[in-house]
């Protein structure tokens, strides 16, 4: 006979492996259990060294370790989950999908729509396997809200996700992901693989609330400066980039 397990993961935070992350994995984990998470995905920005960590980690935190990066395609980014290798950057978004199913991930768009944070564009999206339709981050819930109504227009699996460069802010929004199971499992014995296969089944509930605006501002800002410090110093020769993580 079998019966239900209901897994609450955080599938959208960066880390310190991030040119915009600020906060090592450790403390995400020790984070993302004392509030009940089971689990937590790093989606560095085109880094999956301390994602790879992170799902190494996570068992010593009791949770169920995951991991994944924030993929810049031509397009728009996307949430590359499930993964253990870093899908090439800056290939069409149909073609970076592709390559993250092959590398046994899920392929998940974040923040849709909103181009100041490279969201893909709605013509772009013919193809996905799931959106998230509620991102913390967002200053109002208007692009959560046309997020939403896309993916339950074209029957796409809906995540939310805290999308966190801060530690307190981990976990402010979540993603349920409901598993069939056998009889006597507990949360303890589900592996990557079969929360990797029930989210892409789309048996997803989404949890949580907004970011404080002043929090959202602050992250944003910093963001800001972090890329016109980049933009300004990769076009003097003789002056290294600043960040220098936007390189790769």
């Amino acid at each position: 006979m079998s019966t239900t397990i209901t897994i609450s993961v955080d599938p959208h935070v960066h880390s310190d492996g991030s040119y915009d992350g600020h906060e090592p994995v450790e403390l995400i984990l020790e984070h993302a259990a004392d509030i009940g998470l089971d689990s937590v995905v790093i989606t560095d920005h085109d880094e999956i060294e301390q994602s790879l960590r992170a799902a190494e980690l996570a068992p010593q935190y009791g949770l169920i370790g995951i991991p994944g990066v924030e993929v810049s395609t031509a397009h728009g980014h996307l949430l590359a989950i499930g993964v253990e290798d870093l899908p090439d950057a800056g290939r069409p978004f149909g073609e970076t999908v592709e390559e993250v199913r092959e590398l046994g991930g899920v392929a998940a768009v974040p923040h849709p729509f909103q181009r100041s944070r490279h969201g893909v564009r709605k013509r772009r999206i013919d193809d996905c396997d799931a959106i998230e339709v509620y991102n913390s981050m967002l200053f109002t819930g208007y692009r959560n809200r046309r997020a939403k109504a896309f993916a339950e227009r074209h029957e796409y699996p809906k995540l939310g996700a805290s999308d966190a460069h801060y530690l307190p802010n981990v976990g402010r929004a979540y993603t349920e992901i409901t598993i069939e199971t056998d009889r006597g499992l507990t949360a303890a014995d589900i592996t990557r693989e079969t929360v990797i296969d029930a989210l892409a089944n789309g048996a997803t509930r989404i949890q949580g609330k907004r970011t404080p605006v002043h929090k959202s501002t602050k992250q944003y800002a910093k963001g800001a400066v972090r890329k016109s410090s980049y933009l300004i110093t990769s076009r003097m020769p003789v002056v290294p980039t600043v960040p220098a993580s936007m390189d790769r």
